[in-house]
């Protein structure tokens, strides 16, 4: 058989129509982060970045999860969804900067902080979450570490989102664990200064994973879901994205009359990029591969993740040092 653009197509939509028979069979659900691929996008019941997914985890009417993303986002939501089977269709689909923290060295660093309350971007496993005392997403981190009491805080486990943090409360002392998203820290200040020259009328807007030198020169430092929101209200006709592509997508198609560049051509997150339509039909059909966390390390996790949603919704909980 030749293989033409055509016959691709045709292929894909062939996988799409099991999908949604296989989906309708299984009582299933599909949640998909924003840096999916395009096609993997079109079949989602949800679509969003980490928060909006924590919250859609929560919500969703369904008996079985298949989350399109990596390894820690099907652990939040088989942590918060106990009672329905989460499926990852890739169980390679890790994220290495969630590698860079382990709840043992989290453990041995607490012990030289007894007074900062730890704060866990949920870029992380469920083992780390359970020794921390709130999580946070990129779009809330100012708001959680804002709404502690405490003056010092340990952040795990990106320094650039930490640095970030640090940037907007000079109240705070915050601790930096020594990890980082390795696309966003790809994207340099000399791609962002090409940029802005090759479109001046551009705005550009960063995700705060990225390195503080390009942070500074960013109109706007958003989580991909702030991303959305602003694009759809600015005035602005044009955007230098500073995050992974698999964002471009679903910019141009709620919002056509707007223009999109990348100023980097490695912003892309392998790890995203291992899930197809392929692997969502087969871990459907054959209901694989299934994420579950421990008993002992589900409970405290959860208190964590719940803490977080808690903050988002405006309420404040009063953290207890060395929880």
């Amino acid at each position: 058989m030749v293989y033409t653009v055509e016959s691709d197509k045709k292929y894909l939509e062939s996988l799409k129509k099991k999908i949604a028979k296989l989906k309708k069979e299984r009582k299933a659900v599909i949640i998909v982060h924003n840096y999916q691929r395009e096609e993997v996008q079109d079949i989602a019941d949800h679509i969003g970045d980490s928060l909006a997914l924590s919250q859609a985890a929560i919500n969703v009417d369904a008996e079985v999860i298949v989350f399109c993303g990596v390894h820690f986002m099907a652990e939040s939501a088989a942590i918060l969804n106990p009672e329905k089977k989460v499926l990852l269709p890739v169980k390679e689909a890790g994220c290495p900067m969630a590698d860079m923290v382990t709840a043992e060295k989290l453990k041995t660093l607490r012990q030289q902080y007894p007074d900062a309350a730890v704060v866990c971007y949920v870029n992380s496993s469920a083992r780390v979450k359970a020794e921390s005392d709130i999580c946070c997403t990129s779009s809330n981190a100012v708001e959680v570490v804002r709404s502690l009491p405490n003056k010092r805080i340990i952040f795990v486990p990106d320094k650039n989102l930490g640095a970030y943090i640090q940037s907007n409360l000079s109240d705070k002392e915050i601790i930096l664990w020594n990890g980082f998203c390795p696309t966003h820290i790809r994207l340099t200040e000399e791609e962002i200064l090409e940029a802005k020259h090759q479109y001046p009328h551009a705005e550009f807007i960063a995700h705060p994973e990225c390195r503080p030198e390009v942070l500074v020169l960013a109109d706007k430092v958003l989580s991909t879901g702030g991303m959305f929101t602003y694009v759809k209200k600015s005035e602005s006709k044009e955007f230098i994205i500073g995050t992974e592509r698999g964002l471009i997508y679903r910019l141009e198609k709620e919002n056509p009359q707007k223009k999109f560049y990348l100023p980097s051509d490695h912003l892309v997150c392998a790890s995203m990029k291992l899930i197809t339509l392929g692997w969502v039909a087969h871990s459907l059909e054959l209901m694989i591969h299934e994420i579950t966390v421990p008993e002992e390390i589900k409970a405290k996790a959860k208190l964590a993740l719940d803490r977080m949603l808690a903050v988002s919704k405006e309420k404040k909980w009063q953290a207890v040092a060395g929880y």
